[in-house]
Parts: structure tokens; C-alpha cells; sequence
């Protein structure tokens, strides 16, 4: 006995499997999503960089009013300036170090420990929308891989959630309040960034070079032809002059 599906009904099955295979990766998505950010993530060891800290609320029934960035004590950087958000009040906070640096020539004896942003009044981050904060810092640590970054967001409810959590190792999942991190990676040397500056300017150079050749020649050419051409007409025309001469 022969069942025979009709086309239909396929194609029902067919979009039922497909809406929940993609309601299940949305819900696997989502709380790898939802949590705040640092971007981009990946900066020069030594450099400057600009930082966004991408901020979600997470919350249906309240909004966030505070955002606090902490900046790692054992490698204190000299240059951090946020960038002013509308309707934000930003708020940098130094303290003392255990041991001064050298910095230009001057001798530092304090750095940036947290940056905050506070909402002013009548101004969060409501539900189901998110912001953005910009950090310009530096000079970055040369002798780690990472940057980490624990972040407190504070709710108009009163709740506080720490992303906090440091990153997990190669393999393992991630933690549910992880904190913002930056990957370092080592820039080039001068040797081999002025090599590369050589020969780009070597190939540009020969590429001109090559350039101008074909152009020189594609004029002779032209020229040529256009001379052909008007030996052509000129050979033409006296043809039709003699016929007419002879027809005459």
C-alpha cells in the first residue's frame, strides 16, 4: 500500500522544522549576545586605541541609569579619556600608584582606576535597546596577551550586575557574566614597516613606469594610424578625381 504526501503538506513540515531549528539558534544566540562588550576586539601592545563599550539592557521592566569601567592597577595607562555621550555625565577616577612611571619625559604618580557614565535625569538605556561609550586610552600593556576590563551596570531598579567574570580558557564555556576584553597583539617592527613602505613605493614606482610605457607607446600608435589613415583618403580621393577625369 502506496502513501502518497501531498505538496502541501511537504512543504508545511518543511517550514514548521525550519522555524524551530531557528527559534533554537536565536536561543542559543542570545545570551552570548546580551552582555556588555568591548570593540574592537583586538588592539596594538604599546599603542593607542579607541575602546567602545557596547551596553544592552537586559531587563523587560526597569532601564539602565550607570555604567563603571574598571582599568587594570598592575598596568596603568597615562592617557584615558571618555568621550562624551548626550544626557550621560561622565566620571574618571584616579589613584595613587604603588610605583611612579615615566611618561614623556614626567614622572606619573597617579592613573585612571574606573570610568563611569551616569544617566542624567530622565535619560537610560531602555528595554530591548542598547548604547554605546568610547574610551580613548593608553599606551596599552606590552608584556600581556589581554586586556580585561570588569564592568559594573547599574538598573533605575537597583540591581547591579558585575561583568566581572575573567575570560575562560581554550575550549571551555563561557561564563555568564563575562567581562569586557581586548585581545593585544604585537605590532611590526619599524625594520620590517619601513621594508614594506620600500617596496610599496618601489612597486608604485615601477607601476608608473609601466604606465608611462604603455602610454607612450598606445600615442605612437595612434599617431600612426591616423597618419595611415589619412594617406588613405588621400590615395581615395585622387582615385576619384582620376575617374571622373576619365569619365569626363
Amino acid at each position: 500500500m502506496s502513501i502518497t504526501h501531498r505538496p502541501g503538506r511537504l512543504l508545511a513540515r518543511a517550514g514548521g522544522a525550519l522555524a524551530v531549528a531557528g527559534l533554537t539558534v536565536l536561543a542559543t544566540a542570545a545570551p552570548a549576545l546580551a552582555h556588555v562588550s568591548a570593540n574592537p576586539g583586538e588592539a596594538t601592545k604599546g599603542g593607542y586605541t579607541k575602546i567602545t563599550f557596547r551596553v544592552p539592557n537586559e531587563r523587560p521592566d526597569s532601564g539602565t541609569v550607570k555604567i563603571e569601567v574598571s582599568l587594570p592597577a598592575d598596568h596603568p595607562m597615562t592617557s584615558v579619556r571618555p568621550k562624551p555621550v548626550p544626557g550621560w555625565r561622565a566620571e574618571v577616577v584616579k589613584a595613587p600608584l604603588d610605583q611612579p612611571i615615566e611618561s614623556h619625559g614626567a614622572q606619573i604618580t597617579e592613573a585612571v582606576r574606573t570610568v563611569s557614565w551616569t544617566a542624567e535625569q530622565g535619560t537610560r538605556i531602555e528595554p530591548d535597546q542598547f548604547n554605546e561609550f568610547d574610551l580613548s586610552l593608553g599606551p596599552l600593556p606590552d608584556d600581556v596577551d589581554q586586556l580585561v576590563m570588569p564592568t559594573k551596570q547599574t538598573y533605575d531598579s537597583g540591581e547591579v550586575v558585575n561583568w566581572d567574570a575573567q575570560p575562560p580558557a581554550a575550549g571551555a564555556e563561557e561564563p555568564e557574566h563575562p567581562a569586557p576584553v581586548v585581545k593585544l597583539v604585537a605590532g611590526e617592527s619599524d625594520n620590517h614597516g619601513t621594508q614594506q613602505t620600500m617596496s610599496a613605493t618601489a612597486t608604485a614606482t615601477n607601476n608608473q613606469s609601466a604606465s608611462g610605457g604603455t602610454d607612450t607607446t598606445a600615442r605612437w600608435l595612434g599617431g600612426a594610424g591616423l597618419v595611415v589613415g589619412a594617406l588613405g583618403l588621400g590615395f581615395g580621393a585622387g582615385a576619384v578625381l582620376r575617374a571622373r577625369r576619365r569619365s569626363a
